[in-house]
């Protein structure tokens, strides 16, 4: 069983920056991708980025592509998303995501076996 643990949330302002890390545990993760993704109030859950444990390729949304940064520190089991720029449509529950036999770097929520309780973003103007 994989747990994952997300914190770092909270309220940030228009253009600010805010880092959300996700701590893993349970299994060892070569062979994983962990994401993040997001729900905002009254929408679907979507993609944000994603990153191979080994290696470290990563993948983002457009949305998101050059203000977020997704990373990871091995001997932590921890992943980061590290969000500057921050815009108001950023608000939203961020989750934390593993696929356990990840091929390539997923994006569909779909590919995903383990997830994150959550931890609330909110951007003001």
């Amino acid at each position: 069983q994989v747990r994952l643990v997300e914190s770092g949330g909270g309220l940030g302002q228009a253009g600010g920056s805010l880092r959300l890390s996700c701590a893993a545990s349970g299994r060892t993760f070569r062979s994983y991708a962990l994401g993040w993704f997001r729900q905002a109030l009254g929408k679907e859950r979507e993609f944000v980025a994603a990153i191979r444990w080994s290696g470290g390729s990563t993948s983002y949304a457009d949305s998101v592509k050059g203000r977020f940064t997704i990373s990871r520190d091995n001997a932590k089991n921890t992943v980061y998303l590290q969000m500057n720029s921050l815009k108001p449509e950023d608000t939203a529950v961020y989750y934390c995501a593993a696929d356990a036999w990840a091929v390539g770097i997923p994006n569909r929520e779909s590919e995903y076996d383990y997830w994150g309780q959550g931890t609330q973003v909110t951007v003001s103007s």
